[in-house]
């Protein structure tokens, strides 16, 4: 029997049922599909892992930008003040979800050299456990930047960083020489030809941020290969992407396949809710009352964007439609025990009104959903890939380009269609996050744009040179004397 680990419950008869009996030789020598979707069935479900859950990858990309804060409410979040931190760009090597954030990607990585260890003569496995890789590493190069490059070569327990520049190469190589040995049917929930592509894309769009130099003739080219494939289309109801069965989704390329009880850890609604929101979906367990969107983020929406359905917003109700009310409402809170999500947030902290701010909205909440959704959580979509296009056009010239990509996108939403005059970057950025919200694509296009180190609300100015890279954390420098610290920490 292999020793292979999984943790999506689907696929544990697939691998009794298969590889009972069956050595690496004979899996180099099959033609049988299954062999090779049971083998990196391990590397997924690493992928898929904690992605969607607090106080990891997701939640310091989402937290440090001013889509959304997690504001104190007393004791209730203080946390050790990380996420007030977090959101000030006052954090520090030792915060505990830039470990989990490093964790949970060289975990992944660390399986997929394994497995490529153990099958090296298996080229459709290979090629797609490289590119799968290569994914992880782009999260990396954009979090991290200068960090370990540890392949199924490496040796040694103590790695050492690599520069962006190297990450870079790393990560492109990896995707050009295994991108054509990838399927070109239309999967989402593994990769194919068209995801290597959107990795591409969104490598060569942060290229003059990785590298210092642009590539934006690259990342349109790549853009255009989903594009032109004819395999994906924008869905009508933009909020079918992203419901609890979005299997089915034509816009959606690659998605994290979750499931509330073969795959879990995609926890939003205890993340976002108000505790008495339990009652408005029947969920199985209370909510947390954490995450809000920023007031000046969500007054970035038209009311006639219907993007703008993304945030849970005023008066709540349980599900018979009785009116929801907190017990427990602050004196101070203007609209008193009645429970209403507002805009405005009194304060981060320390005393945060317990139902300030509105909440994300953007997926589907199942009535009687567990702590974990079973959405499929999209990667890499359709919307994106165009306003990738768009956006490359645009920063080379080519005003008539970008136009028709990127009011494809805006017209989906209702909205009236750019102009040469209207489109700028700047509203292109502003774009970019009515589309993308809760999709942990803020931060790095306010990198891209420019915007990372201006002031918001209940944040200074900070240093955009320092900061648009997260330390390395500092539970990693203990352990590997090997490693550098990024500059400025």
């Amino acid at each position: 029997m292999l020793p292979l680990v999984f943790a999506m419950g689907a696929c544990q008869e697939l691998e009794q049922d298969v590889l009972d009996g069956v050595t690496a030789e004979d899996i180099a020598k099959s033609t049988n599909p299954n062999l090779i979707n049971v083998l990196k069935a391990s590397a997924y479900a690493r992928i898929v892992g904690s992605w969607g859950g607090h106080n990891s990858i997701w939640s310091i990309q989402e937290v440090s930008s001013d889509e959304m804060a997690i504001p104190q409410k007393g004791a209730d979040w203080e946390d050790g003040g990380q996420w007030l931190r977090m959101h000030r760009h006052t954090w520090n090597a030792s915060e505990e979800s830039f470990n989990n954030s490093w964790a949970y990607c060289y975990s992944a990585v660390g399986e997929i050299n394994n497995l490529l260890v153990q099958y090296p003569n298996v080229p459709a496995l290979n090629a797609e456990l490289k590119v799968l890789r290569a994914l992880v590493y782009l999260w990396l190069i954009d979090s991290f930047g200068n960090v370990p490059i540890i392949d199924e070569t490496s040796t040694g327990a103590s790695p050492t960083n690599k520069s962006r520049a190297e990450v870079f190469a790393f990560i492109e190589k990896s995707i050009k020489d295994n991108a054509n040995l990838l399927s070109k049917d239309a999967s989402k929930s593994t990769l194919n030809y068209y995801s290597a592509h959107a990795i591409l894309a969104k490598l060569y769009l942060n290229a003059q941020v990785y590298t210092g130099t642009a590539r934006w003739a690259d990342a349109e080219a790549a853009a255009d290969v989903i594009i032109n494939s004819g395999k994906y289309s924008l869905s009508s109801n933009f909020f079918s992407n992203f419901s609890e069965r979005n299997g089915g989704s034509t816009e959606n390329i690659l998605t994290l396949p979750y499931d509330e009880n073969n795959a879990g850890g995609f926890n939003l609604p205890q993340m976002t809710l108000h505790y008495s929101s339990q009652a408005t979906y029947n969920l199985q367990a209370q909510p947390w009352n954490g995450y809000a969107s920023l007031e000046e983020f969500y007054n970035t929406f038209d009311n006639a964007d219907a993007r703008k359905k993304s945030f849970l917003v005023g008066p709540q109700f349980a599900a018979d439609g009785t009116r929801l009310k907190d017990i427990s409402a602050e004196a101070g809170d203007p609209d008193g025990q009645a429970l209403t999500f507002t805009p405005a947030i009194n304060m981060l902290a320390p005393n945060a009104f317990r139902q300030a701010g509105v909440r994300v909205g953007k997926f589907e909440f199942a009535s009687g959903a567990g702590p974990s959704l079973s959405n499929d959580y999209p990667l890499f979509r359709l919307g994106e890939i165009i306003l990738t296009k768009g956006e490359a056009a645009l920063r080379q010239g080519k005003t008539s380009v970008a136009l028709a990509a990127v009011n494809q996108v805006r017209t989906r939403a209702g909205m009236p269609a750019y102009t040469s005059t209207t489109l700028t970057l700047d509203e292109l950025y502003n774009e970019r996050g009515r589309e993308m919200f809760a999709e942990a694509s803020r931060r790095t296009d306010a990198i891209r744009f420019g915007k990372w180190g201006q002031p918001w609300w209940e944040k200074s100015a900070s240093n955009a040179t320092v900061r648009s890279l997260f330390p390395i954390p500092q539970n990693q420098l203990n352990a590997n004397p090997a490693l550098k610290q990024n500059p400025g920490y």
